[in-house]
């Protein structure tokens, strides 16, 4: 596992118990070579309707603190609606 991935994986242990105690999870599938990471939701977040909002606000911010040089965080879940971008 490289560093990248360890401390998005770091960030994502961090946010783990909110999603699990709302019945989700959330798991890195992925970090591209152009600094995108890929991560699928679980359980109650691959379906809830506030699950785009959770990507954002709370994935998305995590990784993005842990590593800064991440433009882009998508679920795979989420492929058919607008990208959680910067």
């Amino acid at each position: 596992m490289s560093d990248i991935e360890t401390r998005i994986n770091a960030a994502l242990n961090e946010i783990r118990p909110y999603l699990q105690a709302d019945g989700g999870d959330i798991s890195l599938l992925e970090v591209t070579d152009d600094h995108r990471v890929v991560v699928e939701l679980h359980g109650a977040c691959s379906s809830c309707n506030m699950s785009f909002m959770t990507m954002r606000a709370g994935v998305e911010e995590a990784i993005k603190s842990a590593a800064p040089h991440i433009i882009e965080v998508v679920a795979v879940n989420h492929l058919n609606q607008p990208a959680a971008a910067n």
